[in-house]
Order: structure tokens, then C-alpha cells, then sequence
């Protein structure tokens, strides 16, 4: 019985996030525009997606600046930690909490901060205040991601090689980043995904003609969505899926066989 329950539940579970989902798939295929009336298979839609320069542009600014944006706030984030190791306790405990208002701080706040700020500073809201923005709110999820890994991994292996004759960078490339990689990829993916998802922020650092994906869904909702975002997001859903689908199989590979010298027997 209790199996029984828990399938069902696990049913409604899958239903709830993927039906969704799903009915955005298969509407991206529909003839009409219509939301509620199947009229027929057609491509019309992705044929209409990849001639609106306004949508592409979106998506182009929208990768554009979560790339570029987890990438340097990335770096920042890395040498920001190697920073706050230097510090004592009570410092780290500092500038550990300082870091984590923003995590904290509701989106509004801190893209109308943003905002403010970039006018009291004489800049015009364009592409560059929108990348700005990502970097800021971005930095703050590298260092929840590396400073684990950072402070786990201790310093031993790093005097190690200095000993040995390794300069402080050398060290640090050859021996620290490599142990702290995957709090390095961590971060960047979080601050990838934040970077795509967001809105708010987006929305008040973002010059006339600057949309986003997101910006744009909300600019179309209030005449009408085009099924031609359906196709968008069936794209950007199987994309994603397939990412996941090769991580996930590289994964799964068995590693590779290590030498092992046998001891002959007596």
C-alpha cells in the first residue's frame, strides 16, 4: 500500500513540473495561434522565430551577458575567497555574512540600488549596465559555491609546492585550482543560471531596445504571447536536456582500469 501511495505521489510530482511543460511542446507545433484549439502540425512558428530579429537579438543578449557576466564573476569570486582565507575568524565570519545580504536581498532592491547607482554615476542604461548588474548579484553565488572546497582543501599541498621550488602562481594554477575545480564549476553554472533566469535586476539596468528573454516575455504579455516564444523555449528545453543527458553519460563512465603490478607467488 505504502509503495502504491508513494508511485502516485511520485506521478503527481513528475505531472506537475513536466504537463507543463510538455503542452508548451506540442502548442509550438500548432498551426493557429490559438491556445485552446489544435488545427494542425506546422513549423510555422520556428520558421517565424528565426526571422524575428527582435526575438534573436534577445536571445543574444541574453547568452551574451550570462556568459560573459559567470565568467569574470567567476575570477572575481575565486580570488575573493583566496582573500577572505588570509583573514582571521572573526574577519572571514565578516565578510562571509557582508556576502551573503545579497543572496538574501530581494531582487527588487538590488536592481533599483543598481540602478540608482549607475545614474549617480553618470552611465547610460545599456548592454554594459545590464552586464555590470549580472557580475554584481553573480559574485556573491561563486563564493557560496568555492569557499567549501577552498577551506577544506587547507594549505598544506599548496607549501608543499612551494617547497619544492614552485613560484606562489605556479602553485596556486598547478596545484590549488585543480583540487578547487569543481566548487569553480559549481559556481559558474549557478551564476550562469541566475544570470538567464533573472528579470528584476535585468529590468531596471536595461537601456531602451535592450530585452532579454525574459524582458521580452513580459513586454509580449501584455499585448499577447506568440506561440513563436513556445518555440523558443522548446529549443532552450532541449538544448538544456541534452547538456544534461552527456554530462550525466560522462559521468556514468567506468574509470579507467589503474596499472597494477602483481608480486610473483613463491
Amino acid at each position: 500500500m505504502r509503495k502504491a501511495i508513494r508511485g502516485i505521489y511520485l506521478i503527481i510530482i513528475l505531472l506537475f513540473l513536466y504537463l507543463p511543460i510538455v503542452a508548451l511542446m506540442v502548442l509550438s507545433f500548432n498551426k493557429s495561434k490559438s491556445m485552446f484549439a489544435w488545427t494542425g502540425f506546422s513549423l510555422r512558428w520556428y520558421k517565424e522565430m528565426f526571422h524575428d530579429t527582435t526575438m534573436l537579438n534577445a536571445v543574444w543578449n541574453t547568452f551574451s551577458i550570462a556568459i560573459v557576466s559567470s565568467l569574470i564573476a567567476t575570477i572575481i569570486g575565486v580570488l575573493a575567497c583566496v582573500g577572505i582565507l588570509n583573514f582571521g575568524r572573526k574577519g572571514q565570519a565578516l565578510l562571509l555574512g557582508v556576502n551573503n545580504i545579497p543572496l538574501l536581498n530581494a531582487d527588487i532592491v538590488t536592481g533599483i540600488s543598481l540602478m540608482l547607482a549607475f545614474i549617480a554615476f553618470g552611465f547610460y542604461l545599456n548592454w554594459g549596465t545590464v552586464l555590470l548588474a549580472h557580475i554584481t548579484f553573480s559574485i556573491p553565488y561563486v563564493i557560496l559555491s568555492v569557499m567549501p572546497k577552498l577551506k577544506n582543501l587547507g594549505v598544506q599541498n599548496y607549501e608543499a609546492a612551494l617547497d619544492l621550488g614552485a613560484s606562489p602562481v605556479t602553485a596556486f594554477w598547478k596545484v590549488v585550482i585543480p583540487d578547487i575545480r569543481p566548487g569553480i564549476v559549481s559556481g559558474f553554472l549557478l551564476a550562469f543560471t541566475m544570470s538567464v533566469d533573472d528579470f528584476v535586476v535585468t529590468h531596471f539596468t536595461r537601456g531602451a531596445g535592450i530585452n532579454t528573454i525574459s524582458t521580452l516575455i513580459y513586454s509580449q504579455v501584455k499585448v499577447g504571447i506568440r506561440p513563436t516564444l513556445f518555440a523558443l523555449s522548446t529549443i532552450i528545453f532541449i538544448v538544456v536536456m541534452a547538456v544534461l543527458l552527456i554530462a550525466n553519460r560522462e559521468d556514468d563512465r567506468p574509470p579507467e582500469d589503474e596499472f597494477v603490478v602483481e608480486t610473483p607467488q613463491s
